[in-house]
C-alpha cells in the first residue's frame, strides 16, 4: 500500500518591517481614501525593498507590482498626528506626508510648493505614512487605533 503525503506547508511569511499610514479622524470618507492613495504612492519609489515581485494571471496576463506586505491604517486626533510626526522625524524613518493645504491643488508641482510654503512645526497634518522597523513604527503611531 503506498501513501501519498501532500509536501510540507510553507512556513508563514513573517516580515520585520511595518508600512503603517496614520490619517486624521475628522476626513471625509473620500479624502480618506485620497490621501491614502497619495502616501503609500511615495513609499516605493524610494524604498524598492518594500515592493514585490510582478503578477501573473493563469493566462500569462501580466500585472504590476504590489507592496509585499500588508499595509496598515491608523487613525487620530490632529495632535496625535503631529506627534507621530515628531516621532517619525526623530527615528529618521521613511515618511510621506500630506496635508490639508493638499486638497486646494491639482497637481504634484503645486502639491510640493504647498508643503514647502510651511515650517516643519506648523504643517496641518492630514496623514503621515511611515515605513521601518515595527518596534520603531509601533512607537510612531501609539496613540493612533486601526481605522475602522
Amino acid at each position: 500500500m503506498n501513501t501519498i503525503t501532500a509536501p510540507p506547508a510553507p512556513e508563514p511569511i513573517r516580515f520585520d518591517t511595518k508600512i503603517a499610514v496614520l490619517l486624521r479622524d475628522d476626513l471625509e470618507p473620500w479624502q480618506r481614501l485620497n490621501v491614502t492613495s497619495f502616501l503609500v504612492s511615495g513609499l516605493g519609489t524610494q524604498i524598492p525593498e518594500v515592493i514585490g515581485e510582478p503578477y501573473e494571471d493563469a493566462d500569462g496576463v501580466p500585472y504590476l507590482p504590489m507592496f509585499r506586505q500588508p499595509v496598515l491604517v491608523f487613525e487620530a486626533t490632529k495632535e496625535t498626528l503631529t506627534t507621530a510626526h515628531t516621532r517619525a522625524l526623530s527615528r529618521s524613518l521613511p515618511r510621506a506626508l500630506f496635508t490639508s493645504d493638499l486638497f486646494a491643488t491639482g497637481n504634484d508641482r503645486d502639491n510640493r510648493a504647498a508643503v514647502r510654503a510651511v515650517p516643519t512645526a506648523d504643517l496641518d497634518l492630514v496623514g503621515l505614512a511611515v515605513y521601518g522597523p515595527k518596534n520603531a513604527v509601533d512607537k510612531v503611531v501609539k496613540g493612533a487605533r486601526m481605522h475602522p
